[in-house]
Formats: structure tokens, C-alpha cells, sequence
């Protein structure tokens, strides 16, 4: 990344570091009841490749090359870290230059790249116990993070955190630990039989931080109105009522993208969560009770404080994502069938809108009827 003076409008490092200080210790667990539950993860992300790409039939059949890397919270925090300084980059080249041209933009960027190293730290610090597993495909290939040789990603399973909540949820571990890693796997093989989608999601955030303002008052000025709004302030736009912070400070052009790419996350998350669930009875015993008791875990939140993180973040949304998906593909697929459905991997042209995620029947009527016809 450019830097001017030595410093970077974001301190990697120090948000590594910091997040690396702050994070929560996971569940005690011995030596050998650690390597074990590592070997287990490993075993089922392989053995639901074949579970998922049957029950979805999806992929060609051959293996996969993309890594699977059991890791704890930091190991998920230095990989994290690496894919947002990849996406961010051409967005914060950006802000450094602006700032570069600007008198004493050089100290201005010393201060402001650790300022906002130890927020971004913070924050993944406290995002880091909660995340059980995650495809990462935007970090480039390094010794300690392999991708997939075709440029793709990495699985990631997050060892502490399933055990953490397997045990929160007295289910059975073994079962559990399956069910986690079907869900993973279909979102690995969404991105490794779809070869356009992850140039898709990088080509949409792309042009969602390109329509970013750089210039800092204004930035500074919808930070504050964004805060008045949570805070309680008057408003003028009613429409505000109920947004993160996320979404109170974007432009309405980055309002356009951000309702695609919300449709698609709640696609992708839908249908893993679908395929979890339509796999599950015939490989995991205990998979109703765990459905049962880990949507319960999902809707109550840890905390009075967990609650309000989720809101300030914009996390409730993900949460809907869920929901919403899995209602779209459960409908289409009875509509239409398993290959029916496939037809929303054929090109970004077929993927539903954010109205058809609601309106499954409009998605099937553009698709499918006009190419019918």
C-alpha cells in the first residue's frame, strides 16, 4: 500500500495486535481433546464435499483444491485482516492521496492509520468469538494462508468457537461439529462451482467503496448525523429509523449496490443454510435438536450488550439474511426443483433482487417463464 511519511491510513499491525490482545480466551479444553476436535473438523469439511455436491448437484465431481484451515480466534483475525486490506486497498490509496495533498496530511496520517488500527482490532476482537466458520476468498496466498490454486480461497473453521458453542448448547459434539462444516462446505463449493461469483462480490464492493466520499468533513459530517439518528436525534428522513451505522452513512448510490449485495449474501447464506439443513437427516442423528436450540441461540443474543452490538453493526441484517434466503430457495426449489434452482449460479444476470428474495415467484417468473417463452 502507498504510504506517505511512513504511514498507512490504516495500521494493520497494530489492529492484528490489538485485536490479538483484546479477544476472549475460548472454552478450556486439554492438549488432546484440542488435536482431536482439530482431526474431527478436518474429517467432516471432507467428507460433506460429496454430501453437499450430491444433495445440491452442484461442481463437476472432482476434489477440491481449496484449503481447509482449522484456526483459532486469531489464526480467523490475521486472515480477516489480510482480506480487508486486499478489498480496501484501492479505497484507502485513495484517502492517501486526498490526504497527502493536504498540509500536514502526513502526520495526520500517522495518527489516523493507528486510531483506526485499534478500532478495527476492537472490532474484530469482538466479531472473533462469535464466528464458528467463513469461506475467505479476497486474501492473497501467503505461506501461512494457502488458497486454492485457481486463485480461490480458504475454509475456515474456527475450532474454539464451535466447541464453545456446542457445549453452550449441550448437543451432541460430534453431530454439531458436522453440521457446522455442511454449511461451510456449501459455501466452498458455491464459490468453487461458480467461477464468476467471488469477480461478481469484488466487482460490487468495489464499486460500492468507489463511491465513497474521500473528503474528510464530509465523512465526519454523516458520522455525526448517523450518531444523532442512534442516539435518538430528530430526523428528517423516517426512512432512517431502524438502520446501523452501516447503512445511515452510505450515499444513495452505495444504498443501490449495498440492496444487491444484500440480496445476494441472503442467497448464499439461504442456501447453505437449506443445504445444512436438507443434508442433516440422513448424516446427522440429533440434527433437529440442534436446529431448534441454535435458532434460539440466534435470536435471543448473548446479551443485553451482544444485542445492541448486533444493531450498531448492522449484524441483525445477516441474521435476516438466514431466514429470508432460506425461505427463497425452500420455495423455488418446490416450485421448480433442485436444477431449477441452479439456474441462479448461470450468470449475476440471474441472481433474485432484493423484492424477489421476498417474492420467490417473481424471481421464478423472470427466470424461468421468459426463458420458456
Amino acid at each position: 500500500m502507498t504510504s506517505i511519511g511512513g504511514a498507512e491510513m490504516v495500521d494493520w499491525n497494530l489492529a492484528v495486535a490489538t485485536a490479538t490482545r483484546l479477544v476472549r480466551p475460548g472454552p478450556e479444553v486439554s492438549r488432546d481433546e484440542a488435536r482431536a476436535v482439530v482431526a474431527e473438523l478436518r474429517r467432516h469439511a471432507k467428507s460433506s464435499e460429496e454430501h453437499v455436491r450430491t444433495y445440491t448437484r452442484m461442481g463437476d465431481g472432482d476434489v477440491h483444491d481449496t484449503p481447509i484451515l482449522v484456526v483459532d480466534r486469531p489464526g480467523w483475525v490475521r486472515a480477516n485482516v489480510a482480506g480487508f486490506r486486499e478489498i480496501l486497498k484501492p479505497l484507502l490509496d485513495k484517502m492517501q492521496e486526498r490526504r497527502g495533498s493536504t498540509p500536514g496530511g502526513a502526520v495526520l496520517g500517522a495518527v489516523g492509520g493507528k486510531v483506526t488500527g485499534v478500532e478495527l482490532g476492537m472490532l474484530l476482537s469482538f466479531l472473533s468469538s462469535r464466528v464458528l466458520g467463513q469461506y475467505e476468498t479476497f486474501a492473497p496466498a501467503t505461506r501461512d494462508l494457502p488458497a486454492a490454486a485457481n486463485g480461490g480461497g480458504r475454509l475456515l473453521l474456527v475450532a474454539p468457537n464451535i466447541v464453545h458453542v456446542e457445549r453452550e448448547l449441550d448437543v451432541n459434539p460430534h453431530d454439531f461439529r458436522l453440521w457446522v462444516c455442511l454449511h461451510e462446505e456449501t459455501h466452498r463449493t458455491q464459490f468453487t462451482a461458480v467461477p464468476w461469483l467471488r469477480d461478481h462480490l469484488e466487482g460490487e464492493i468495489q464499486s460500492f467503496l468507489a463511491e465513497t466520499e474521500v473528503d474528510p468533513m464530509t465523512v465526519l459530517e454523516r458520522i455525526r448525523e448517523a450518531a444523532q439518528s442512534l442516539a435518538g436525534g430528530r430526523t428528517d428522513d423516517e426512512e432512517d429509523e431502524g438502520r446501523s451505522i452501516v447503512e445511515l452513512v452510505q450515499t444513495p448510490a452505495q444504498r443501490e449496490i449495498l440492496s444487491r449485495l444484500t440480496a445476494v449474501m441472503s442467497l448464499l447464506e439461504g442456501h447453505a443454510d437449506y443445504v445444512m439443513d436438507g443434508v442433516g437427516p440422513d448424516v446427522v442423528a440429533s440434527v433437529a435438536e440442534i436446529r431448534e436450540k441454535f435458532q434460539q441461540r440466534r435470536a435471543r443474543g448473548a446479551s443485553r450488550l451482544d444485542l445492541a452490538l448486533r444493531k450498531l453493526l448492522g449484524l441483525d441484517a445477516k441474521l435476516r439474511q438466514y431466514r429470508d434466503g432460506e425461505r427463497f430457495v425452500r420455495a423455488v426449489v418446490e416450485e421448480v426443483g433442485m436444477d431449477g434452482f441452479n439456474r441462479v449460479w448461470t450468470s449475476p444476470n440471474t441472481l433474485p433482487t432484493k423484492a424477489e428474495i421476498g417474492k420467490p415467484a417473481d424471481w421464478v417468473a423472470r427466470v424461468h417463464r421468459k426463458a420458456e417463452s
